[in-house]
């Protein structure tokens, strides 16, 4: 992966990259939303869509000051999303948390974080392991989910959890495969914590402690591996 202080792209290539792929994704999610007007898959494609936006940023070498902006800008603009209808895409689906906001803030912990200490892929696994596998877990869920389970206020489905635990896996396996730090055994507890935490966390509060969970434990577990000093 390119370095994040001096990275082989121009700062010009990798901000119109980042411009373009969010405003594909808005603009997908806006036809759908007039097309279908199925209000959840439309919350989910921009829930997945900008989660991966952390993957250009890595592929790119995006530097820390880029990023920290970026996801200050996310934050103000989803929380003021809560109060006022901005971003009718994300305030459609009859329920009122601050679910996208707690979004906004993890990517912005994980990146300031994980960025600092050149340790991008951890910040890469906490995001992906939100936007993937709590994006289709609810998208299966929905669809084919057949034996719900309660947990305080939260129905979920265990059809769903179950797509959440598999795609965790699978997103901590490439991305630290990718990152040279391959390994069957680290992501398995990831997934689990993941899925629990999915599965437990009230009010939006998933977006928080999945993505976070998710990124400091596998970085501590590869730490306690040797994988990294």
């Amino acid at each position: 992966m390119p370095d994040l202080i001096s990275s082989p792209f121009p700062l010009w290539l990798q901000v119109g990259a980042i411009a373009i792929w969010l405003g594909g994704v808005l603009l997908i999610a806006e036809i759908l939303r007039q097309w279908k007007g199925e209000s959840e898959l439309v919350r989910k494609v921009v829930h997945i869509g900008t989660g991966n936006i952390i993957v250009l940023a890595w592929g790119l070498g995006i530097p820390l000051w880029v990023c920290l902006i970026a996801c200050v800008s996310f934050c103000i603009i989803t929380y003021i999303s809560y109060h006022q209808p901005i971003l009718p895409m994300l305030n459609s689906v009859g329920r009122k948390t601050l679910g996208v906001f707690y979004y906004a803030v993890s990517i912005t912990c994980l990146v300031v974080w994980f960025w600092s200490i050149k340790l991008p892929e951890y910040a890469v696994v906490g995001v992906l392991v939100m936007a993937w596998g709590d994006g289709l877990a609810a998208l299966i869920g929905q669809k084919w989910g057949k034996h719900p389970y309660l947990f305080m206020d939260s129905k979920k489905t265990w059809e769903g959890s179950l797509a959440m635990l598999v795609t965790s896996y699978i997103v901590t396996v490439v991305v630290l495969a990718i990152a040279g730090q391959f390994s069957w055994l680290i992501p398995l507890p990831v997934a689990i914590v993941a899925t629990l935490f999915e599965a437990i966390s009230p009010g939006g509060t998933d977006n928080l402690t999945v993505p976070l969970g998710s990124g400091f434990l596998c970085y501590g577990l590869s730490m306690m591996a040797g994988i990294v000093g």
